[in-house]
């Protein structure tokens, strides 16, 4: 599973763990969130500023 970084904040969403507060199970793949997924942390940024990190 693959790790995403926020470019404002650095905010990772780790797919392992989702993000379950804002209605991500863990496992939730990056492709399954919605387009409009924001930073949980910053609110600053969108999904398709995210980078991916190796693995």
């Amino acid at each position: 599973m693959s790790q995403y970084l926020c470019p404002e904040c650095g905010y990772r969403y780790d797919e392992r763990h989702g993000e379950p507060h804002e209605g991500y199970a863990p496992g939730t793949t990056w492709e399954e969130l919605p387009d409009t997924f924001t930073c949980p942390d910053c609110a600053v940024r969108v999904k398709a500023d995210f980078s991916r990190l190796e693995d």
